[in-house]
């Protein structure tokens, strides 16, 4: 009897903490904060982008680019990064409590996750007001592992954000991809991307 006991006040104590946990407020420091508010505060626009680095060219790459801050609240950023008339990426940055986190949502036409999604990184330290880096994170080396991508498990990715563009960019050994967007320009809304609504 004792140890049912023991074992419903164990139970109690560890709903209370984790409602205390769910209920907290959301830690982050001023440079992740104003690189955040920054992209926050072009949401509902779009804007053309133009490679300007790709050291391992690709033609998808050659059709038109938009990226659309379509959706923000105070925890989450979801970025659609169309591709001409691909509207299968979609960036998603999160404040997790420890920094900011990348995520890379891909979807198929019929909205279903690609097998390569959900990828991306986690801060490690404070970076700037104007740019962050991401570093892959443990589930991303995993599913690169996973899928034969090896030479993705050194990847980092980076987003700067000044008053007249916004970057993309990836590194790592031997690659480096870079995409900036005029935000002195605002273009029409592309579509919904795949596997979102409206």
């Amino acid at each position: 009897m004792r140890s049912i006991s023991f074992f419903i006040a164990n139970l109690f104590v560890a709903s209370v903490c984790f409602a205390q946990v769910q209920s907290a407020p959301l830690v982050s420091i001023p440079s992740q904060d104003g690189f955040f508010e920054r992209i926050s505060q072009l949401c509902g626009q779009a804007f053309a982008g133009t490679v300007v680095v790709d050291n391992q060219p690709s033609d998808a790459f050659s059709q038109p680019l938009k990226m659309h801050v379509r959706k923000c609240d105070e925890q989450q950023l979801q970025i659609p990064f169309h591709v001409g008339d691909d509207a299968s990426r979609t960036w998603i940055v999160t404040k997790t409590g420890s920094g900011l986190s990348l995520k890379h949502d891909h979807r198929k036409s019929d909205g279903s996750h690609d097998a390569l999604t959900m990828y991306g990184g986690h801060t490690l330290d404070a970076g700037f007001e104007h740019i962050q880096s991401f570093p892959a994170d443990e589930y991303s080396k995993q599913l690169f592992s996973k899928l034969g991508y090896p030479q993705s498990l050194g990847n980092t990715w980076q987003m700067y954000i000044y008053d007249d563009v916004f970057t993309y960019r990836l590194v790592r050994q031997g690659r480096e991809f870079r995409v900036d967007f005029d935000l002195t320009k605002p273009i029409a809304l592309p579509p919904t991307p795949w596997g979102y609504a409206d």
